[in-house]
């Protein structure tokens, strides 16, 4: 039995804590930890909040959480950790989180596992054409090019991020088909890494040109606003397909509905920009898109993975052992 030394309060919203705390989760946390009463805050003002930050060791986060400022810091003078069971923590905690030492980790890397699936889905479905074929039950589109033959087998694949998620949509597309070549554009990883990975590193302009699909997963920085606009799309080949399932404003919309117009290129998006996009907006109807509702992420079930990695993390300060995924502050300068 781990002693429970350290107090933990829960901060997120009321509905995220309903979906990623169920009794194992919540029996877990109490072998862990002591946790007060309310066991959940889901905001940082008022003398409820300023008394648990007071004697609070770790602050569980998630979904809903506020914003923590400096003021909150100074009024948690125990706090020695931030442990969130969701992905970025970029909006989540001021620079002097780290400047005081707080341990922040994230459960990004379980959040990876559904995105790289659904983008691996979305891969496959774009080697069949899925969006004209399924579209008119099989017949055409006038003005949209189907590959020679609908298959996945010898096809070009471009992952342009390689991120957690870019990193699982590499192996998973070498795992599962056979791919001709899997192609990766990111200015911040070595070749030799990608190289490891079974695939290779090559400038953007590259990628766009030689590959079937592209499948986006790059975070969203000021750097990547548009990264794919209308030079960007340009080069793809005519047929080609267009994954999102990043953030839609790494593309510029305007300039992927004027090459969709023209069913030149093909497109299977899970984020837009804006999201969700107006009604009148033509990737709403054009044959050769198809769009979902930001699903690829965790949802359901899959939600309490990342409860389950937050609190191996907890698990892992209260021992004494060092963090499975720490954030530091210098990977937010590359990261979402």
């Amino acid at each position: 039995m781990v002693p429970r030394e350290h107090e933990v309060v829960v901060l997120m919203s009321r509905h995220t804590f309903g979906l990623q705390f169920h009794a194992p989760q919540l029996e877990r946390l109490r072998s862990l930890a002591r946790v007060g009463d309310p066991i959940l805050l889901e905001d940082l003002d008022g003398e409820e909040a300023r008394r648990r930050l007071a004697t609070a060791d770790v602050l569980l986060t998630s979904w809903g959480a506020p914003a923590l400022t400096v003021e909150h810091l100074d009024a948690a003078p125990r706090l020695r950790a931030v442990l969130h069971a969701a992905g970025s923590v970029r909006y989540l905690l001021p620079p002097e989180a780290w400047d005081r030492g707080i341990r922040v980790t994230t459960a990004a890397e379980e959040n990876a596992r559904p995105v790289a699936e659904f983008a691996l889905a979305a891969i496959i479905m774009a080697g069949k054409g899925v969006p004209a074929v399924a579209a008119r039950a099989g017949a055409t589109p006038r003005g949209w090019r189907l590959h020679d033959d609908l298959s996945n087998r010898g096809r070009t694949i471009g992952v342009v991020g390689f991120s957690r998620i870019g990193r699982r949509v590499t192996r998973l597309v070498q795992e599962v088909l056979e791919p001709g070549a899997v192609l990766v554009s990111d200015p911040t990883v070595a070749a030799e890494d990608v190289a490891a990975a079974g695939a290779r590193l090559v400038e953007l302009p590259e990628l766009l040109a030689s590959s079937d699909v592209v499948s986006l997963h790059a975070p969203a920085l000021p750097s990547t606003h548009h990264l794919i606009g209308a030079a960007e799309l340009a080069l793809m080949r005519d047929g080609a397909t267009l994954v999102n399932t990043a953030r839609g404003s790494l593309v510029d919309t305007a300039a992927l509905e004027r090459e969709c117009v023209t069913g030149r290129l093909q497109a299977l998006l899970d984020v837009t920009d804006p999201e969700p996009l107006p009604a009148g907006s033509p990737l709403m109807s054009l044959p050769n898109v198809l769009i979902t509702p930001h699903v690829a992420g965790s949802l359901g079930s899959e939600v309490r993975r990342m409860s389950d990695a937050a609190l191996v993390e907890l698990e892992r300060l209260v021992r004494d052992e060092p963090p499975l995924s720490p954030i530091h502050r210098e990977h937010l300068e590359v990261s979402a």
